[in-house]
């Protein structure tokens, strides 16, 4: 078996595009990076969400938590994970704010930088978008992790929507495992 190609290059970059990643909305909806497309140090999960009835990649156990979380959110219409943010707009934003933007260590080449959740719901009669990048406490001391966060800030600001870091002490611990359980056991009967 072939082994997996996790580097980026301006090929591979123009593939995703051209397959469509990061496109679509609830069922057609494809997410920039899936669970094959990254080296994982944690646990990563992949099921079919309640609202969009298609398969999703969640890198890890918090974004699963907050997937779930929204999942079961009356006022939420769509999750979009991994969602790509222009890479001309993050490179420009990264050069304004004195930030080296994320590159490919061996190649050099810039990725194309993604949200961990891009949430579509219902405030009143609106509808409007929220990005949420989701990040365990201690993981919050690290001065790259925090650079990278200003130019998707920065990013967000500029689009006009909402962003914010989600951390665990946000979620609510015993709803969560309720939901998670839900989860996994609706996936299991469906599969």
């Amino acid at each position: 078996m072939p082994k997996r190609q996790t580097g980026w290059n301006e090929a591979k970059i123009s593939r995703y595009i051209k397959e469509g990643r990061g496109q679509g909305e609830l069922a057609l909806y494809k997410p920039w990076l899936t669970i094959q497309d990254v080296p994982s140090s944690g646990r990563v999960h992949r099921f079919i969400g309640w609202k969009t009835s298609r398969e999703h990649h969640l890198l890890s156990d918090l974004e699963f938590n907050y997937h779930c979380f929204c999942d079961w959110a009356e006022n939420i219409i769509d999750i979009r994970e991994q969602f790509p943010l222009e890479r001309e707009l993050t490179l420009k934003i990264a050069e304004e704010l004195g930030i080296n933007h994320p590159t490919d260590k061996k190649t050099n080449t810039p990725i194309v930088m993604t949200t961990d959740c891009f949430v579509t719901m219902r405030e009143g009669t609106s509808i409007v978008y929220k990005a949420r990048t989701l990040k365990f406490e201690n993981d919050l001391n690290d001065e790259r992790v925090i650079e990278k966060f200003e130019i998707e800030k920065c990013y967000w600001e500029q689009q006009g929507i909402d962003w914010a870091i989600v951390t665990e002490k946000e979620l609510p611990v015993t709803f969560i495992s309720n939901l998670k359980f839900l989860h996994i056991f609706d996936n299991y009967i469906c599969a």
